[in-house]
């Protein structure tokens, strides 16, 4: 039987790289995001690709909009095997031009939004005791960095969040499983329509992953839900232990290059933002996977390809450790005779 996936926000960039494969896995896949003509194209591909797409145009602030569709993805497909939560907004700005109610909209969504498809899977997977849900974290759910407070709070929450669930999970001895996919800089669509109050384009910080990196971990997290989460991208293992060895010092580098570092020379974009309205609900609108960054973003990442495959990564250290071994007792040897017998002649 075909697996069925939901994912939110699956109109663009992560979301929509990850329902792409899944799509070449004859998957059913539930494609939930606010604009209808990205989703169109999104479940065209799942078609071109074998799959069977289901569209369902929802905001994930709205837990009775996340509720209708998971019930409609049900009568659909049947019971849901994985839920993806990867749909989210922000500002570029910092916290003292943030609106109130802008920073409520960027929680609501980015926060609240995985809450709320978390609490809807939960509902289906519980009782019959299977079922895997993955969070699409970020490297800035543990390191915060300036110009998005309203984002970085809302990726700390969903870490909060996702572990205290865990262990509820555990003491009641489930088969549900849950985790989550870290993230680092990805080359979205989301630099060229977030809302911003830069004086210039915004950009992800360098280095810089393509979609499909992202999608790869992601997927492989649904595969193998038992660990509690997944780093994807050399840089996002980096800034995690870089934050938990020297944190004062990131902050002080973070003030003095974080602001430069989120933008280019461009000018900053001039259509609208959305954070209240999808900026591709009509026809012909459709961003895809892929933002602007094109020709700066890696289409591959050693660690992420190295954390799907640990036994492979197990045995070279152990090759590693055994041929290091070898070497050392080669150079304890003089002449046939160890040092140890030497020692004892003398």
């Amino acid at each position: 039987m075909p697996q069925t996936v939901v994912i939110t926000g699956a109109s663009a960039g992560i979301g929509r790289a990850t329902a792409r494969l899944y799509g070449k896995r004859g998957a059913n896949v539930v494609l939930i995001a606010r604009g209808q003509a990205s989703l169109e194209a999104a479940a065209k591909e799942i078609e071109e690709l074998g799959g069977k797409p289901l569209v369902q145009t929802a905001d994930t602030a709205d837990a009775q909009q996340v509720e209708t569709a998971a019930t409609t993805a049900e009568q659909t497909f049947g019971p849901i095997d994985v839920w993806i939560n990867c749909a989210f907004t922000s500002v570029f700005a910092p916290f003292d031009e943030i609106t109130a109610e802008e920073y409520e909209r960027v929680t609501k969504v980015t926060y609240l939004g995985f809450v709320n498809g978390t609490r809807s899977a939960l509902k289906r997977m519980l009782p019959r005791d299977r079922g895997t849900i993955v969070q699409v974290g970020s490297a800035l759910g543990e390191r915060a960095i300036p110009l998005q407070s309203a984002y970085c709070g809302a990726k700390h929450a969903i870490n909060g969040f996702t572990s205290s669930l865990r262990t509820e999970l555990l003491h009641r001895g489930s088969n549900v499983q849950v985790t989550i996919a870290q993230m680092p800089a990805v080359n979205t669509p989301q630099f060229s329509w977030v809302r911003s109050r830069l004086p210039k384009h915004p950009q992800p910080v360098p280095p810089i992953y393509q979609p499909e990196v992202a999608a790869r971990g992601v997927v492989h997290a649904a595969d193998h839900p038992g660990r509690k989460q997944y780093y994807i991208g050399a840089t996002t293992p980096a800034t995690v232990w870089a934050n938990r060895l020297a944190p004062a010092l990131l902050d002080r580098y973070l003030a003095r290059t974080g602001f430069d570092s989120q933008q280019t020379d461009q000018r900053p974009p001039s259509g609208r933002s959305n954070l209240y309205e999808p900026v591709d609900r009509v026809e012909g609108s459709d961003h895809g996977a892929h933002g602007i960054f094109d020709n700066r973003a890696h289409s591959r990442s050693l660690e992420a390809a190295l954390a799907r495959h640990p036994a492979l990564v197990a045995s070279g250290i152990a090759l590693g450790a055994a041929a290091a071994g070898a070497v050392v007792r080669r150079g304890l040897t003089r002449g046939g005779k160890t040092f140890s017998t030497v020692g004892l002649r003398r």
